[in-house]
């Protein structure tokens, strides 16, 4: 506790001769200055200055938790730094990433109320979470022998009861291996009341045009839409006719792997609080594709801990946790009707084929509607494998446009994602720290 004394801080020491309890701690405590308490675990290190930090940070008189990075002495060095996210109350359900680094305004009958328990501080701050929203500071001062660990895998979730009707949409153009493998995978939910509504964007192969004439009309109703690929427009005509309450914008290239895979998005999306909600996403071969979306990485957007393979641990673990994001991929992205209405739909002008799910996403957030990453929903894309790439001049020109219209509305070549971090790289979709 040498660098909390070095900081002017008085300290108690919970489980010495002097105080050998948190009873007897409280008894100590000058309550009647209100004061914030500093909750260090024993042999942790606090950086020069952090008292000066946590002052600077308390002028908000509703704030009650104010939590900072940390990092893990290993020896006398340091290392494994965590650079970690402003509040995010999903991920902090699965993983309490502030017990321990955080300074806390806590009165006598919350502390009496935690007394007894083994687990007192993280006691105290999950009491202390559900007044007000903690606050992070954006800086390393916290030196930790060890942190909680994560619940991996996340605990399983609790299904609505009553999920209601959902329309699936799925745009396609040729490809029937791809659209078949992706609508079987939908009539092998576990869903109660689905209808599906494929647009399709001039097919002019035989054998896929055989199939969707053969589709069932009690199950799959088959839109025409004419012209040049245009994301935005295809899945907006197709909401105008859709019936259900949830929507699930779906490309034709993505193969499911379970079947409660459309239940999970939909009870996340059914939440007062969320907007998007999308799923993990993994390439064939098995490695990440789409574990949430992160502003500002490219100075546009980048799909977090791309190419990772789920089982390693690549940024704490964060690809395995269900979280709030700052947007998700239609790739696989469910959301209520009303509230994809509320906010106009896709942006068929600016954002034609890239960002329009960003774009989507934003609008949401700005409604209160927040982006939510669900990794308990897996399945497989083949990403692009149906459009193509955009590698000839004019798809090249139109992606280098919606680039533009991203960084012009949303200023992603400016912000710092908050589920992201200043001290992490720009360049990398992996969380990688900067140098």
């Amino acid at each position: 506790m040498d660098t909390v004394a070095a900081e002017g801080l008085p300290v108690l020491m919970v489980g010495s001769i002097e105080t050998p309890t948190l009873a007897a701690a409280i008894e100590k405590i000058e309550w009647e200055h209100s004061p914030w308490l500093l909750l260090l675990a024993c042999g942790d290190r606090i950086a020069p200055g952090t008292a000066a930090a946590y002052r600077a940070a308390m002028d908000d008189p509703a704030a009650c938790i104010i939590y900072a990075d940390d990092d893990l002495l290993r020896g006398r060095r340091r290392g494994a730094p965590y650079f970690k996210p402003d509040w995010n109350a999903e991920l902090f359900a699965h993983w309490d990433y502030i017990s321990g680094a955080c300074a806390v305004r806590a009165t006598r009958s919350d502390l009496e109320a935690v007394a007894a328990l083994p687990d007192w501080s993280k006691a105290l701050v999950e009491r202390l979470v559900a007044r007000g929203e903690p606050r992070h500071l954006r800086e390393m001062l916290h030196h930790r022998r060890r942190r909680p660990p994560q619940r991996l895998p996340a605990r399983p979730l609790v299904l609505h009861s009553e999920l209601p009707p959902v329309t699936v949409i799925v745009p396609t153009r040729n490809q029937v291996g791809l659209l078949r493998t992706c609508l079987n995978g939908v009539a092998a939910a576990a869903y109660p009341d689905v209808d599906i509504i494929v647009v399709d964007n001039d097919s002019d192969d035989p054998d896929t045009l055989a199939y969707l004439g053969a589709l069932d009309p009690a199950r799959h109703r088959v839109l025409h839409h004419s012209g040049a690929f245009n994301y935005s427009a295809i899945n907006n005509r197709a909401v105008s006719e859709a019936q259900g309450r949830l929507l699930c914008l779906l490309n034709n290239d993505v193969e499911t792997t379970e079947p409660y895979w459309l239940a999970t998005l939909a009870t996340q999306a059914l939440r007062l609080e969320v907007g998007a909600v999308g799923a993990q996403l993994l390439y064939p071969d098995g490695r990440i594709q789409h574990a949430g979306v992160v502003l500002g990485v490219g100075n546009a957007a980048g799909h977090a801990h791309r190419f990772l393979r789920p089982e390693e641990e690549g940024y704490f673990h964060r690809h395995s946790l269900p979280q709030f994001t700052m947007a998700v991929t239609a790739a696989c992205l469910v959301v209520e009707r009303d509230k994809f209405l509320a906010v106009g739909g896709l942006d068929e002008r600016n954002f034609a084929v890239a960002f329009n799910d960003v774009d989507l996403c934003l609008r949401l957030n700005q409604r209160g509607w927040q982006s939510l990453y669900e990794p308990r929903a897996i399945l497989i894309h083949h990403e692009s494998v149906s459009r193509g790439l955009d590698e000839d001049p004019v798809g090249a020109a139109r992606f280098a446009g919606e680039l533009a219209a991203l960084k012009r509305i949303w200023k992603t070549d400016e912000i710092v994602d908050p589920y992201h971090h200043p001290q992490l790289s720009r360049a990398s979709e992996q969380f990688a720290v900067a140098l």
